[in-house]
């Protein structure tokens, strides 16, 4: 088509063509993004703390530009780069059903430091009774009917309310002992709000995009806020049980590992942080503390009795494991290795009484298994009675896991049962705080990470 030379604006022409050329940028920087943020996510993990380890999943930008300008359905193709894998499609459905919500049910405010032990006095126990009223089942309250009406608001704890407290403590899943803390005090109030929820499970839609997409047939997951290890096998759940994870000062890591070694009748090194900060100050009172427990005590490399050393001098540098001969009988069986920076694995321990707690971070960073035969029964492909005859051979050995397993030790205040019903759990190391603070981060420096994907696709 020929254009009269006196209507064609030459300068005008460049213009449009500039501002197409700086839509397309813009336009191709933000497609990126979105494909960067939804397969890896928005936040780098091991900025978040000192507790995050993650290799950083890598994105081929440059083969996904050019997918896009194959594609004949671009909005299919950037739909097909979120995460479809179970675990994350249950977390999406719950975020809508959460967001359809128009509030939420009525609530008992029970005061956040209420500590109530049965014989005792306390007038949060009005609201206690109240939040059971309204909390409890149908078939808790037929049960208890009689305490229930008879009750006139007084503060006294007596033995009939607690059995009333201990039938809404066992039917929800916590230790029935009549102690109403900061977990039972959680599901009286109704757990989180429809706002909460919300938050937590965003959160743990991120922290998903870290891990594969694909978290395999076989695998063990360990989720420190629920204080639990899943078990999968064939692509399901086969079994869970409870586990003991760091304390707050102890924190256990979050990062992917894969299981190599089961070592039976191990030898137990003791860290000099806790022979210094926790050990020494009984072993100056008792020198034989460490005897009776049955732990080796080494000096200059020699093994000797915790009565030859001056735990009062400079001898006090000195390292402990326990001895093979006394192993046994202190009830520490086994070890389920997984190699890392970090020195976390799965063992047994003798401390069984903190399994029946509802709050288990308790450890110095490793994974204390409630029922620790059987997990090593499951990683080995063999039975709890061949586990029982490795140990009772009372001899120090590693066997090899004979199949790839990979170990997910996770970090979610939401996340989906083998039902797929989304699950939460109290945030038991502030984790979501710093997310919060990392996502808005994020969300604030939108246009310069942008104009950063501009430049590394087109330098």
């Amino acid at each position: 088509m020929n254009v009269p030379s006196d209507t064609f604006d030459l300068q005008r022409y460049g213009a449009r063509e500039k501002v197409l050329v700086e839509f397309e940028i813009q336009l191709s920087a933000a497609t990126l993004t979105y494909i960067a943020d939804t397969v890896r996510g928005r936040i780098d993990p091991n900025r978040i703390s000192g507790y995050h380890d993650f290799k950083r999943k890598d994105v081929n930008l440059t083969g996904k530009l050019g997918n896009i300008a194959r594609s004949h359905d671009v909005a299919a193709y950037l739909n097909s780069q979120t995460p479809s894998g179970p675990e994350f499609s249950a977390l999406k459905r719950e975020l809508e059903t959460l967001e359809a919500k128009t509030g939420d049910a009525p609530r008992i405010v029970i005061a956040p430091d209420t500590l109530l032990k049965p014989g005792i006095s306390n007038p949060e126990l009005a609201n206690v009774v109240a939040a059971i009223r309204l909390k409890g089942s149908d078939a808790l309250k037929v049960d208890h009917a009689l305490t229930l009406s008879a009750y006139q608001g007084t503060p006294d704890y007596t033995p009939e309310l607690v059995a009333l407290i201990e039938g809404f403590q066992k039917e929800n899943g916590l230790k029935p002992d009549g102690i109403v803390g900061k977990a039972s005090i959680r599901l009286l109030m109704g757990g989180d709000t429809t706002e909460s929820k919300i938050d937590k499970v965003r959160i743990a839609m991120e922290q998903a995009r870290w891990l594969p997409a694909d978290l395999g047939s076989r695998y063990v997951f360990i989720n420190q806020p629920a204080y639990k290890v899943y078990y999968h096998d064939q692509g399901a759940e086969q079994f869970s049980m409870r586990v003991v994870v760091g304390s707050k000062a102890h924190q256990t890591f979050f990062f992917e590992d894969e299981i190599q070694t089961v070592e039976f009748n191990p030898y137990w090194g003791v860290l000099q942080s806790i022979i210094i900060n926790e050990m020494l100050p009984k072993l100056r009172n008792d020198p034989g503390y460490l005897d009776r427990l049955g732990y080796q005590v080494e000096l200059r490399g020699r093994p000797v009795s915790s009565y030859d050393v001056n735990w009062n001098g400079s001898d006090r540098r000195c390292r402990g494991s326990p001895a093979a001969e006394q192993r046994q009988c202190a009830g520490q069986e086994l070890k389920i290795l997984f190699p890392n920076a970090h020195a976390i694995y799965m063992h047994d321990t003798p401390s069984k009484s903190f399994f029946k707690k509802d709050d288990r971070a308790l450890s110095h960073g490793c994974v204390r298994l409630a029922d620790p035969r059987r997990m090593a029964a499951a990683v080995l492909g063999t039975t709890v009675e061949d586990i029982g005859k490795q140990i009772a051979g009372g001899r120090n050995k590693g066997v090899t896991v004979p199949q790839r397993i990979l170990v997910y030790v996770a970090y979610f205040t939401a996340w989906p049962n083998k039902d797929g019903a989304v699950e939460y759990f109290n945030d038991v190391y502030d984790c979501d705080m710093y997310m919060n603070r990392a996502l808005e981060a994020a969300r604030l420096a939108l246009p310069g990470r942008r104009l950063k994907t501009v430049h590394r696709i087109n330098p």
